[in-house]
């Protein structure tokens, strides 16, 4: 989930929006026998209806083994979505995870996922918006993005606020869709319905602006053939098996998402967009 300018919020909320989500996901919950031992989940069995992002739980795990993360350290999730990142990070590097997201149904799902996989003491979700953080100065050891940025105009507002509740040293890890060659995008893609709430930048753009900041970059990596693969493949398992499970993003998706999914295929194929793995430093 997205955090745009105040001025488009309203728009990217609806194009996020489902009806009674924690409603559906608490029905499909019961659908697939998933509880265990005190009826506990296990966080990585809600992979395929948390991790939304291209290559999902993978992608995740790849960024943040970037990241070195510490035991107890506190982490910012910017655009936290149902929370899946957040409890990943929470379960597998016993971080403290905060995530905002300007959805209140993402946000209230994302709580009851964390209870249910018994992480609520481990992760936080609020109603925020990115470009007014909640939070101090210097509040978090790093902070973490994947798929938000492309519904926000103000890019400098965005990594300014991120840079301003950092702590000295602190890293920030990117994970989205960027610019690319110049030619329009094709729409609908997953993040917008049409041009006016989606803002690309180029690679070199989006440099420019996190080094104006203040940010160092640690790495840069552009990741645009392994998502085509990523992709290609979903596309072939729908094809031969086009039932949806009980558990996956059809629960928060409208009925066109596979059109979607296919055009951000066809950008990336054609150029039109890229996608980017990035780790940011904020200077000691």
């Amino acid at each position: 989930m997205s955090h745009p300018d105040a001025g488009s919020s309203s728009a990217v909320v609806s194009h996020y929006a489902a009806t009674s989500l924690r409603t559906q996901i608490g029905d499909a919950l019961k659908q697939t026998g998933l509880t265990g031992n005190n009826d506990l989940i296990y966080w990585k069995d809600l992979a395929p209806l948390d991790e939304f992002h291209v290559r999902g739980l993978a992608a995740t795990e790849e960024l943040a083994a970037e990241l070195q993360i510490a035991p107890e350290a506190t982490i910012l999730d910017v655009g936290s979505g149902l929370g899946g990142p957040s409890r990943f990070l929470a379960a597998t590097y016993g971080a403290h995870v905060t995530g905002i997201d300007l959805s209140p149904s993402f946000v209230d799902s994302a709580t009851m996922l964390s209870e249910r996989t018994g992480l609520a003491h481990r992760t936080t979700f609020r109603v925020a918006d990115a470009l007014a953080l909640p939070f101090e100065d210097l509040s978090f050891d790093h902070a973490w993005t994947q798929h938000v940025a492309m519904n926000i105009h103000d890019r400098a507002r965005l990594y300014s606020e991120i840079f301003r509740v950092l702590k000295p040293g602190g890293l920030f890890a990117i994970y989205d869709v960027i610019g690319g060659n110049g030619e329009p995008l094709i729409f609908p893609v997953p993040w917008a319905r049409e041009p006016a709430i989606s803002f690309l930048l180029t690679s070199e753009a989006l440099r420019d602006v996190l080094s104006a900041t203040g940010f160092d970059v640690v790495s840069w990596t552009d990741t645009t053939a392994i998502a085509n693969e990523w992709i290609a493949r979903q596309q072939d398992a729908r094809s031969r098996a086009p039932s949806s499970p009980a558990i996956g993003l059809h629960l928060i998706t409208p009925p066109d998402f596979p059109i979607m999914m296919a055009n951000l295929g066809r950008n990336l194929v054609e150029g039109r967009a890229r996608m980017l793995q990035a780790i940011l430093k904020r200077p000691a």
